[in-house]
């Protein structure tokens, strides 16, 4: 991590189990119409407070943390808020020397000095959402970027020599032709992006594309975009490491695979889910709440869940099933064996066909001692 000449935790240097950390900002000015997250166009006025808020809460996270090898600043928009108020939530966190820092960004938003900025205090991972390079397609998306910005913000990422940076793509709007998609693939691939997250677009319940079915994605033409997409990242040399994601050798999202491989992570921030030893948790959904809590010391935890040791088990093998490790063979009954293909060390995978009816394989998975 550069030295910012600020209060920073000292940076642990030791060999550690991977943890992260991940901070919401739940501040948008727009909100896209696909879009259920926690966030708010209307409380920009509560940012300073809010992440003010947030600083605290790693400041008392801190002690109780092991080293920290990834944070991730999601959103919401990440970089609607001043940089120096993202240091300040680092600067309390117990990094290790090599810990990967990203921040989600609006193409619309970034500038050379926030790039500047953000380099200065450590962050080596931008992931841009790009979503298309199709104007009318974003525009059906509710999205309000011009494609010609998506260059421009990468130049800045380069200039400001922050290591790595990802595109997010979403696939299926029924405005989007294949020929169309085609475009946005191909444009992404000639950018030289370290990393591709592309999501099949999903009509939440109480969104916008969610309320209004003649909307709604059609299954066949977003398997012909799957299988596109796997095929030309592929030629690109772009190696699938989980459904939705591929990367250069060496550039995975080292944030995201503790995710998949049920590792460990602290939450910052509302509507931010932890998850360690067993025990998943999540805070408070709105930014008032989460403020008024740690305002006055009480807690921010809104849920847990535990998971007994099967459940555990399980929900191990259907992350795993998302990612190139696969699952171990005796995990696959016969009937959807056809679906997998061998991974390495007795393990299988997903075929790409596989992959489009990754979630009617998952819930056919078995533990082995229950076979």
């Amino acid at each position: 991590m550069r030295d910012t000449g600020g209060s920073r935790a000292p940076a642990v240097q030791e060999t550690s189990p991977e943890f992260g950390v991940y901070c919401h900002i739940p501040f948008c000015t727009h909100r896209c119409d696909y879009c259920a997250f926690a966030t708010w166009t209307d409380r920009s006025h509560l940012i300073v407070d809010y992440m003010a808020s947030c600083r605290r809460q790693a400041h008392e996270l801190a002690g109780e943390l092991p080293p920290v090898t990834s944070v991730f600043f999601g959103g919401g928009t990440p970089n609607l808020v001043e940089p120096s108020l993202l240091a300040d939530v680092l600067e309390e966190l117990p990094l290790t020397e090599d810990a990967e820092v990203t921040v989600e960004c609006n193409p619309d938003l970034v500038t050379a000095d926030q790039m500047q900025a953000y380099a200065g205090m450590g962050v080596n991972r931008v992931s841009l959402g790009v979503q298309s390079m199709v104007p009318h397609v974003l525009e059906a998306l509710g999205r309000r970027h011009d494609p010609q910005m998506v260059p421009a913000s990468i130049d800045a990422v380069r200039h400001a020599r922050i290591d790595q940076f990802n595109l997010d793509l979403i696939f299926g709007s029924l405005t989007e032709s294949v020929s169309d998609w085609k475009r946005t693939l191909v444009e992404a691939i000639a950018l030289e992006p370290d990393h591709l997250s592309v999501y099949g677009l999903t009509p939440e319940p109480g969104t916008a594309l969610g309320d209004d079915p003649s909307r709604h994605p059609d299954d066949d033409d977003m398997a012909d975009k799957y299988l596109l997409t796997d095929e030309l990242l592929d030629q690109a040399g772009y190696e699938i490491y989980e459904i939705s994601n591929w990367a250069r050798p060496g550039a995975q999202c080292r944030h995201n695979l503790l995710y998949w491989q049920q590792g460990s992570y602290a939450g910052i921030g509302c509507a931010a889910h932890s998850h360690r030893d067993r025990r998943r948790y999540w805070s408070v959904r709105t930014p008032e709440r989460f403020i008024a809590a740690i305002s006055t010391g009480t807690s921010v935890t809104a849920g847990s869940e535990e998971l007994d040791s099967d459940d555990s088990r399980i929900e191990a093998l259907q992350l795993a099933l998302r990612t190139s490790a696969g699952v171990p063979a005796d995990a696959v009954p016969d009937d959807v064996a056809h679906l997998l293909t061998p991974a390495s060390q007795g393990r299988l995978k997903l075929t790409a066909r596989g992959r489009l009816v990754a979630n009617e394989v998952a819930i056919r998975l078995e533990l082995p001692s229950r076979r």
